[in-house]
């Protein structure tokens, strides 16, 4: 009786092992034929038939991408963005959380309606351009970073996660004379890490991965980023008339699909170096932030 259990758990997890493996191969290979067909000659990518390695092996595209000065001022730029607008996103939303998590702060069932009413619901594109244009932010690098400085989904996890730090830590600083900035910056933040680590990756992440408002917002050139180069190559790509899929074709064989997927692979390696550092306190941040109010 025993052995026969034990023969149907072992099918059982052989079952659940093998529709796993199908699901981990599903998921992994679209970004597996990404990398080879980047390190593949272009216009033998075209001609079909590259699965499992580069058929015709070559680094051309790569050195193409790296001396068009358009693609590095791109990824130049989005760096740029994404590290300067992530921090300064953490620095505002954990300053403006840790002010709302104080439970007996005057009119703090107002500032929650205003900011839940402000998650739900917006003014549109069009009110959202005229606001910025009236700011001054349009065409500039700002527009990447002052809109995103506040998040109302990560401040209400902020708020959360902040109410949970139990209060004796602040009482005990207080007596030893400590004002709210040294409590918020040398304990509090010390000890949130996780909720900390979890609205960086997404932050980060949003800011890397961002192109609708370098299409809508930045007419220069000049503050173009990568992902919006990126939408560019395709959109490229889809036209019968793409004249730099032909240059490209007839001189050195990178073609604008090598050159996509090429760009590909360098927009999805900075955050495969990141996240692993990150992921350890993805899940407990974002329990902990989200679960307990």
């Amino acid at each position: 009786m025993l052995k026969s259990q034990r023969q149907k758990d072992f099918v059982f997890d052989s079952v659940i092992y093998v529709v796993l493996f199908i699901i981990m191969l599903t998921m992994l290979y679209p970004f597996y034929y990404v990398l080879i067909a980047s390190f593949n000659k272009g216009s033998d990518s075209l001609l079909g038939g590259v699965y499992l390695w580069p058929r015709n092996f070559t680094l051309e595209n790569y050195r193409v991408f790296m001396d068009d000065p358009k693609w590095v001022k791109a990824f130049l730029i989005s760096v740029l963005r994404t590290v300067s607008g992530t921090l300064l996103g953490l620095l505002l939303t954990s300053i403006v959380a840790y002010g709302l998590s104080h439970r007996d702060l005057l009119f703090s069932k107002v500032y929650f309606t205003v900011i839940v009413f402000a998650m739900y619901f917006s003014g549109g594109l069009i009110p959202y351009y005229v606001v910025l244009r009236s700011l001054g932010l349009l065409n500039s690098f700002a527009v990447y970073i002052i809109p995103s400085m506040l998040s109302t989904f990560f401040l209400l996890i902020a708020i959360s996660f902040f109410r949970e730090i139990p209060a004796e830590l602040k009482e005990s600083a207080h007596i030893d004379g400590a004002g709210e900035l040294t409590i918020f910056f040398r304990i509090i933040l010390p000890v949130s890490t996780p909720v900390l680590a979890t609205m960086a990756l997404f932050m980060g992440v949003g800011q890397w991965n961002s192109w609708l408002d370098s299409a809508y917002f930045v007419q220069s050139e000049e503050l173009r980023t990568l992902a919006f180069r990126m939408m560019e190559v395709i959109n490229k790509s889809n036209s019968p008339m793409d004249s730099l899929a032909v240059a490209n074709s007839a001189s050195a064989g990178v073609t604008s699909f090598s050159l996509q997927v090429t760009s590909m692979v360098v927009s999805i390696v900075p955050i495969i170096c990141v996240y692993p550092f990150l992921q350890k306190y993805f899940v407990h941040g974002i329990m902990l932030g989200s679960v307990k109010g």
